[in-house]
């Protein structure tokens, strides 16, 4: 990243115009900008489709844990010499599955994700001490992001990594729905609710891992939980609420690639403010929607058309 960094600020600037078309070629000019839209694009989707269930479960913490104890897996990875990308990943899966099965519950679930994320911390320092490398873009390029520096084989990765994730919430998608909207009844009901919260774990720690190449450990909200808050207040169906997850954050990527290009702003930075702008245009026109009043509180616990869209998969999965 520093690399291509150094490339950037050396070459001549380049300039925006009101050329559209010469701009675009412009951007894909080089097989850096050429892979980092390529990553970028698959790290929303992914993004984009499990921060929707990241939110719905208010699993916001564990998302951030994840990153942090996938940090620790990094460090381990760099300073043990078998690569940062498999060991954030090794032990992001570790960490999800000690988090599902030392909580079984949704809530309730902060003091199992608190105790993993300590532990992780303490052998993230461990391994921070034994890392013996000169460059700065080891375990440290992960905590900003480095999608400006990916290599094909790391845009591969990325693409298979999503392409799995995606495969198992398609597989789990109704039961994991239902299990988010109430576990209780999706319990009573026969539906594995343990089960699912470790896979549900799993497939965010793969998230995670294809995420954090882009936005980096400490920046990882602006995609896996951003897009989802501004859904769950403007959206009233799962269905919509997905795919305005998922354009949202291919908007928020692709506009921070476009801005850094033209510009000395780290990508990394540009993606969260455009995240964070994007959540208070949605918390504007959502106060705007309701007349400014206050006796309604800014979110329900859970909408009506959700409690029926639980009934509705109540029946379908209780009654096979």
């Amino acid at each position: 990243m520093l690399i291509m960094h150094s490339l950037l600020a050396t070459a001549a600037t380049p300039s925006p115009s009101w050329n559209v078309i010469h701009d675009v070629h412009e951007l894909f000019r080089y097989p850096f900008m050429r892979h980092a839209f390529v990553a970028g694009t698959i790290v929303a989707l992914l993004a984009g489709v499990v921060g929707y269930f990241v939110v719905l479960r208010q699993s916001a913490f564990a998302a951030h844990s994840m990153s942090e104890i996938g940090f620790a897996g990094a460090s381990g990875g760099v300073a043990l010499g078998f690569g940062a990308i498999w060991g954030l990943l090794g032990m992001s899966l570790l960490g999800a599955v000690a988090i599902g099965l030392l909580g079984k519950r949704l809530r309730g679930r902060d003091a199992a994700i608190g105790t993993v994320l300590a532990l992780s911390l303490g052998l993230g320092s461990y391994f921070i001490t034994q890392y013996k490398g000169e460059s700065a873009s080891g375990p440290f390029g992960l905590l900003f992001g480095e999608i400006l520096g990916i290599s094909v084989h790391d845009v591969w990765f990325i693409a298979i990594a999503a392409a799995i994730t995606l495969a198992v919430v398609v597989v789990l998608y109704r039961p994991l729905l239902f299990a988010s909207l109430d576990e209780d009844v999706a319990e009573a009901r026969g539906v594995p609710v343990r089960g699912l919260s470790v896979a549900f774990l799993m497939v965010l720690a793969v998230a995670v891992t294809a995420a954090v190449q882009v936005v980096g450990v400490l920046l990882i909200f602006a995609l896996l939980v951003t897009p989802g808050a501004i859904a769950d207040r403007v959206c009233r169906t799962p269905g919509r609420g997905i795919a305005l997850c998922v354009t949202l954050s291919l908007v928020f990527v692709w506009a921070g690639l476009c801005v850094t290009y033209y510009s000395s702003y780290p990508v990394g930075f540009l993606i969260t403010a455009f995240a964070f702008v994007g959540y208070l245009i949605a918390r504007i026109v959502t106060a705007v929607r309701r007349g400014g009043s206050t006796a309604r509180p800014d979110r329900p616990a859970r909408s009506p058309l959700l409690d029926s869209i639980g009934v509705g998969l109540a029946r379908g999965i209780g009654g096979r």
